[in-house]
């Protein structure tokens, strides 16, 4: 029998029950996987707290996973049994086995272990679009990111200064800040201790920065609109902090003609070719070296209830995963 993390009532870690549940052969177009890793995400918690609505109850939350295909449903031709295979839009990942819709998953390179890739197609895939496709980063660009020393914080670190843009940080405490140093921020700006948008202010001499990331939310707003030069652009695509407050669309105008986005990953690979575009550009970037997955914390499944206490509380840095 498999096992999962089974949500039944919305709240607190403590609601994340390991429960066994009985797998069903996979159906027309879906294969079945035995998960080896699975991916925590900031969207796990969103879900597991009402922020963003499940379908119904109950349900088993996770996004993000990568292993093995064990069985073939009709129809699936692009797999075969023993492929490694991994995904980052699929719900219900917090399983130790699997039946997934083979359009939504893709084949993971021999160079990539299946730890690895559980642990950046979530992250990874949001790095590429942000950077690439919802503001072209490239050499002269100067950027912010907030929550530099998280999982997608790290990755874009690095795939940023790949890109020769000057990157700029925030995190919450000394090892965080060094950790973001090491993976391609020229500067990182303790949010505990100082004033982010002054700091920026000093750091580009005045002018402001091109883009804002910014997954926080609530307590990073309306800072991340004071640290962006006229015209530039604030995308806002987390909520860590809560979510931000309706305000008005005058404001972008009064902070200097400004514009700001509210992407999500799922539309930026919501077709076949779009999803392996995504992650190719992630596989490649892995496989060049210009990129280093850091795997900081593992959890067994059972575990997923602390693994979340974990992530909220801030304890963590880079990914954290699930091992069933």
């Amino acid at each position: 029998m498999a096992e999962a993390i089974v949500i039944r009532q919305l709240g607190g870690p403590e609601v994340l029950k390991l429960e066994g549940v009985t797998l069903p052969p996979p159906g027309p177009g879906e294969v079945q996987i035995r998960q080896e890793a699975i991916g925590v995400n900031f969207i796990d918690v969103y879900f597991r707290t009402g922020l963003y609505k499940s379908e119904s109850l109950p349900f088993v939350p996770g996004k993000e996973g990568a292993g093995i295909v064990t069985a073939l449903g009709d129809g699936v031709r692009e797999f075969e049994i023993g492929d490694r295979v991994a995904y980052a839009t699929l719900d219900s990942a917090y399983q130790s086995e699997r039946n997934a819709d083979a359009s939504q998953l893709v084949k993971v390179p021999d160079e990539i272990g299946l730890d690895t890739a559980a642990a950046m197609m979530l992250k990874g895939m949001t790095a590429q679009y942000l950077l690439n496709q919802t503001f072209p980063v490239g050499p002269g660009t100067v950027l912010l990111f907030h929550a530099a020393a998280g999982g997608v914080g790290l990755i874009a670190g690095q795939w940023a200064k790949a890109l020769g843009a000057t990157v700029i940080g925030t995190a919450g405490s000394p090892d965080k800040i060094a950790l973001a140093l090491a993976h391609g921020y020229d500067h990182v700006i303790d949010y505990r201790t100082e004033d982010f948008v002054a700091r920026v202010r000093d750091i580009t001499h005045g002018k402001g920065v091109d883009v804002v990331y910014d997954s926080v939310g609530r307590d990073t707003f309306p800072g991340s609109l004071n640290c962006l030069k006229p015209r530039g652009l604030w995308v806002s695509f987390g909520n860590s902090s809560g979510a931000v407050d309706a305000f008005p669309i005058g404001l972008l105008a009064q902070k200097g003609s400004l514009f700001a986005t509210r992407p999500t990953l799922f539309t930026h690979v919501s077709t076949r070719p779009a999803l392996e575009a995504c992650a190719n550009s992630l596989f490649d970037v892995v496989r060049s070296n210009k990129v280093r997955i850091n795997i900081n914390q593992t959890y067994g499944l059972a575990d997923a209830a602390q693994a979340h206490a974990d992530l909220e509380a801030r304890k963590t840095s880079g990914t954290t995963l699930l091992i069933p």
